[in-house]
């Protein structure tokens, strides 16, 4: 896999999550220690993408 195509990947899959903490977030009762987890697995993949893009 090169670089390009793993940060691409990376990516997708931040987007994705981005996607599920808005959701996560607009449901009632929404379970704020799901969306925490949600949010760390997002930093995560930034600080990934970050060392790969430099």
């Amino acid at each position: 896999m090169t670089i390009s195509s793993h940060l691409s990947e990376l990516k997708r899959k931040h987007d994705a999550l981005s996607q599920r903490v808005e959701d996560a977030q607009r449901s009632p009762g929404y379970d704020d220690l799901a969306v925490v987890d949600l949010k760390k697995q997002k930093l995560r993949l930034k600080e990934e993408i970050t060392k790969y893009a430099n």
